[in-house]
């Protein structure tokens, strides 16, 4: 059976922020259509009386405006209109309730009472397994700044950055380049490249592809200048929804273009 949710009563809301205030989503682990449905029944942001759903609300805003949401969800069913049933209440899907499966009368269910010991385990089951699946699935990303330097001044830079250019892996991609002098003549090549963390190696990629044959034919030592995370959108969500504190930081690097970062306090 689909949840019911009613957004037009204070009434509704109030059953709502008792709803959320265990829960980031609507139903599941994840922003999903579910969220997508309650939060179009809203004309306007939620009052901050009632702290939960405009937690939620400002959440699933800040997603619309950055990544979207694509997760099918399980399916509810949104009144929003002033009538709201003395009894109704917003109960989460049959699939996270298992008891009330069992049950043909559902308004007989205490559901915002304490849950059992089996529904604990089974929700830190639930909750273990789609961790783990997550960690698969949102695997992160950096972005590297290498400096790469050749043998002397006579060494061909062009085909020094072909070289470099032409390790190919999955998960690595190559980004801007220049070349930056050293002194006596000589250059080296500064270059950014973006790995997916869960699948590259940084240390591999210098020590095992850029300073072995052939490509050490034109390559004599290579170095990490930076090394930065890129932020996951679910991070940028957080910021921008207010839920965790952030610091703004800002330099002009020798290139002359304007770097506007953000360091998040969690």
């Amino acid at each position: 059976m689909a949840p019911t949710f009613y957004v037009g009563s204070e009434a509704g809301l109030k059953k709502l922020d008792e709803y959320l205030l265990s829960r980031s989503y609507i139903t599941g682990y994840q922003a999903s259509k579910d969220d997508l449905a309650v939060h179009a029944a809203f004309t306007k942001a939620p009052s901050a009386q009632y702290v939960n759903v405009s937690r939620w609300f400002n959440h699933i805003e800040a997603l619309l405006r950055i990544s979207g949401v694509t997760a099918e969800g399980s399916g509810v069913t949104v009144e929003g209109s002033a009538s709201f049933p003395e009894e109704a209440i917003a109960t989460p899907p049959v699939a996270e309730t298992k008891a009330a499966a069992d049950e043909d009368d559902d308004s007989d269910v205490d559901l915002f009472g304490e849950e059992t010991e089996e529904e604990k385990k089974a929700a830190e089951e639930r909750a273990a397994a789609v961790k783990a699946s997550g960690k698969k699935k949102e695997s992160g990303k950096s972005s590297v700044l290498l400096d790469v330097k050749p043998w002397d001044d006579e060494t061909d830079m062009k085909k020094l950055e072909e070289a470099v250019r032409s390790v190919h892996l999955e998960g690595l991609l190559w980004g801007a380049s220049k070349l930056v002098p050293v002194g006596y003549g000589i250059k080296k090549l500064q270059i950014m490249m973006t790995i997916v963390d869960d699948l590259v190696s940084v240390d591999t990629v210098i020590e095992e592809r850029l300073t072995e044959e052939p490509i050490n034919e034109y390559v004599q030592s290579c170095d990490i200048v930076a090394f930065n995370k890129i932020c996951h959108a679910w991070i940028a969500a957080m910021v921008l929804s207010g839920i965790v504190d952030y610091n703004l930081v800002s330099f002009i690097p020798p290139n002359g273009k304007l770097f506007i970062g953000v360091i998040v306090k969690f």
